[in-house]
C-alpha cells in the first residue's frame, strides 16, 4: 500500500524521519491529497485491504484538513491556500439538559434577586441583580467547578471591597498627585495580575482585579461617600453570593450522568439514521457526533470513549454502506439488517450483513462492491465488540 503513496509522502513514512519539505504545508497539502486519491483509486482483491486503503484515505485526508488550516495561518499571498468550502453551518446542541438546567438556575436567581429588591426597596438592588445575573450566567459552563470557581470569585470580590475601602478613605485623601493615585491603585491592581498569571485561585484574583476599579469608582473630585460606597459593594458580593450559593442549590448535572446521556443520545441518532433517510453527505452525522466528543466530561471512562467512538464510526459507514448498495439494488436485505440493529438486536443485524456479503461476493467484483464489502466488516466488527451498547435500552 506505500507504494501507491507520493514518493515525498512513502519516504518520509518509511524513514521516519522529518523531512525539509514539511516545514512547507502547502506543499505537504498537495502531497496528502495526491496519496488520497491514490488510496482511493488502489485494487484491492480482499475487502480487509479495501477498508484498510480507505481508512488510510481518511487518515490522510483529516491529515490535509489539519494542513490547510496551518496554510490559512500562515497566510501567504504567493501561495493560494485550499480551503474547501463544507456547505451552511449548524448549530448543534450535544445535549439539551445541561444548558436548561443552566437557564433554569439563572432563571431562579434572576427571579429571587429582584423580588428581594422589590420587598427591600434597596437602593442598590439593581446593582445585585446585575452581578447575580453575570455570576450566575458566567459560572455555568464550568459544570462541576461552578460552585468552588464561584465562591473564589466572591471571595475575592470581598477581598477588594476592603482594599478599596482602605485606598477609597484611609489612603485617597493624603494624595494629590496622579503618580500618588497611580501608586495607591498599583497597590491592589499589580499583584492581582500577578495572581491571574498563575493556576492558584485565579478566581479570587481575577475578581480582585476585574471589581477593585468598579468599587473604588475614582473621580475628580473624588466623593468619599461611605454609605454609597459600603452599598455598592454590598450589591456586588451579595450578587456574587447568591450565584454562588445557586450552584450549591441547583447543582449541575453528575459527570457520569452527563456521559450516560450523551452515549444514549447518540445511539438514539444513530438507530434514527440506520432506518432514516439516507443523507446525502455524512457531515451532519459527524457534527453531531464531533459536538459529543468535545461535551463528554473528562472523568469518561475509556470503554465509553470507545462506545461513542463505535456509534460515530458505525454511523459513517452506515451513510457510505446505503449509497452503494443503492446501486446494486441491495436496498431491502441492507434495511433488514439495520431495522435489527435500530432494534437493539445487534446479533441478528450481524447475521443479516453477513448474508448481504455473500450476495455481493457472489454477484458482483465491482469496486464498489469490494468497498461495500469491507464495511459491512467495519460494521460488523464494531457491533459485536460493544454488543452491550448497542443493544441496550432495546425499543420494545
Amino acid at each position: 500500500m506505500l507504494a501507491q503513496m507520493p514518493e515525498e509522502l512513502r519516504l518520509g513514512t518509511e524513514q521516519g524521519e522529518p523531512r525539509r519539505w514539511i516545514a512547507d504545508p502547502i506543499r505537504l497539502l498537495r502531497v496528502c491529497d495526491a496519496a488520497v486519491r491514490r488510496l482511493v483509486s488502489l485494487p484491492a482483491r480482499t475487502p480487509s485491504l479495501r477498508l484498510l486503503a480507505d481508512q488510510m484515505a481518511e487518515v490522510l485526508g483529516g491529515i490535509s484538513h489539519a494542513l490547510n488550516g496551518l496554510a490559512l495561518l500562515i497566510a501567504d499571498p504567493a501561495r493560494p491556500a485550499f480551503y474547501r468550502s463544507r456547505g451552511v453551518r449548524r448549530l448543534r446542541i450535544p445535549d439539551w439538559l445541561p444548558p436548561l438546567v443552566n437557564a433554569g438556575r439563572a432563571f431562579v436567581v434572576i427571579g429571587a434577586a429582584e423580588l428581594f429588591w422589590i420587598v427591600t426597596a434597596w437602593p442598590n438592588g439593581a446593582g445585585a441583580i446585575t452581578f447575580a445575573a453575570i455570576g450566575v450566567i458566567l459560572f455555568a459552563p464550568r459544570a462541576d467547578q461552578a460552585y468552588a470557581t464561584a465562591m473564589g470569585f466572591m471571595v475575592g470580590t470581598g477581598l477588594t471591597a476592603l482594599f478599596a475601602a482602605i485606598i477609597a478613605f484611609a489612603v485617597l485623601p493624603n494624595s494629590e498627585t496622579f503618580a500618588a493615585f497611580s501608586l495607591a491603585i498599583g497597590l491592589v491592581l499589580v499583584p492581582a495580575g500577578v495572581g491571574m498569571a498563575q493556576p492558584w485561585q485565579t478566581a479570587t484574583f481575577t475578581a480582585m482585579a476585574a471589581n477593585f476599579v468598579p468599587l473604588l469608582a475614582p473621580a475628580n473630585p473624588m466623593s468619599y461617600d461611605t454609605e454609597q460606597f459600603y452599598n455598592a459593594a454590598l450589591a456586588i458580593v451579595a450578587g456574587i453570593g447568591a450565584a454562588a450559593l445557586s450552584f450549591r442549590l441547583i447543582p449541575p448535572l453528575s459527570p457520569a450522568f452527563r456521559t450516560r446521556r450523551l452515549l444514549a443520545l447518540a445511539l438514539r441518532d444513530l438507530r434514527r439514521l440506520a432506518t432514516g433517510p439516507i443523507p446525502r453527505t455524512p457531515e451532519d452525522w459527524e457534527g453531531r457526533m464531533y459536538g459529543r466528543f468535545a461535551a463528554l466530561p473528562d472523568p469518561a471512562q475509556p470503554l465509553q470513549r470507545s462506545q461513542l467512538m463505535a456509534a460515530f464510526s458505525v454511523g459513517s459507514q452506515i451513510i457510505q454502506l446505503r449509497h452503494i448498495a443503492s446501486r446494486f439494488d441491495k436496498d431491502a436485505a441492507l434495511d433488514a439488517a439495520l431495522e435489527a440493529l435500530a432494534q437493539g438486536q445487534s446479533a441478528i443485524a450481524v447475521e443479516r450483513l453477513a448474508t448481504v456479503d455473500q450476495v455481493l461476493a457472489a454477484r458482483s467484483a465491482a469496486p464498489a462492491a469490494l468497498r461495500a464489502r469491507g464495511l459491512i466488516l467495519a460494521i460488523s466488527a464494531s457491533l459485536t465488540q460493544h454488543a452491550a451498547y448497542f443493544d441496550a435500552g432495546a425499543p420494545g
